[in-house]
C-alpha cells in the first residue's frame, strides 16, 4: 500500500507560483512572536485547543494522530492548527519535534486570516494539497481491495467522506 508523501501533505507544492505564496506568507509573520523548540518538544497536542496558529520557520517536525505517525514537514512556512482554527475545536494531530524548530505563534488567527488573503490563499492550497493527497491514497486503497468481500465497507467510508457536510458549531 502506497502511503502519500508526508512533504507534500503540510506543504506546498514546488512550482514558481508555490514558492512566491511561501514567501508572501513567512514575510506576514515576520511581525509575530517566534518561538524555539528543541527535538521531543511537544508544539500542539492532539484533543488540545491552544487558539493559535502556527508557522513553521525552520526546522522538522512530526505529526501523530493517536500516537500514529501520519507526517512529516521540515518546509519553511508549514501551518498548524489551522484545522482547530476553522473548525473551532481541539486540535486533530499532536506535533512534535525532530529537528530544533523555531515557529511563529499567530495568537489571533482568525483575524490573521481574515486581514491577509496571502496568509488565507497559502492555508487553502495547504488544506487542498493534504486532501489532493488522501484522495489518492484512498482510491489506491480502494483499487488494492477491489474484488474483496469488504469492498462495501470501503465504498461506504469513502461515499460519506466524500459527501459529509460540516456540522453547525455547537454553542
Amino acid at each position: 500500500m502506497a502511503f502519500p508523501p508526508a512533504f507534500c501533505i503540510y506543504s506546498c507544492g514546488s512550482s514558481a507560483n508555490d514558492g512566491l505564496v511561501v514567501s508572501a506568507m513567512l514575510q506576514l509573520i515576520a511581525g509575530h512572536k517566534v518561538q524555539d523548540f528543541a527535538p521531543g518538544d511537544v508544539v500542539m497536542e492532539q484533543e488540545s485547543a491552544s487558539g493559535s496558529l502556527l508557522v513553521l520557520i525552520k526546522g522538522e517536525v512530526e505529526i501523530l494522530r493517536d500516537n500514529v505517525r501520519v507526517a512529516r514537514a521540515s518546509a519553511p512556512g508549514a501551518v498548524f492548527g489551522e484545522m482547530s482554527v476553522l473548525l473551532g475545536g481541539a486540535h486533530s494531530a499532536t506535533v512534535r519535534v525532530l529537528k530544533p524548530s523555531s515557529f511563529a505563534i499567530i495568537e489571533n488567527p482568525r483575524q490573521f486570516l481574515e486581514s491577509s488573503a496571502d496568509a488565507s490563499l497559502h492555508v487553502a492550497k495547504l488544506l487542498a494539497s493534504r486532501l489532493d493527497a488522501l484522495n489518492k491514497y484512498l482510491v489506491d486503497v480502494k483499487e488494492q481491495y477491489e474484488g474483496h468481500d469488504h469492498m462495501g465497507m470501503v465504498d461506504e467510508v469513502l461515499e460519506t467522506l466524500m459527501h459529509r457536510q460540516p456540522r453547525p458549531p455547537s454553542h
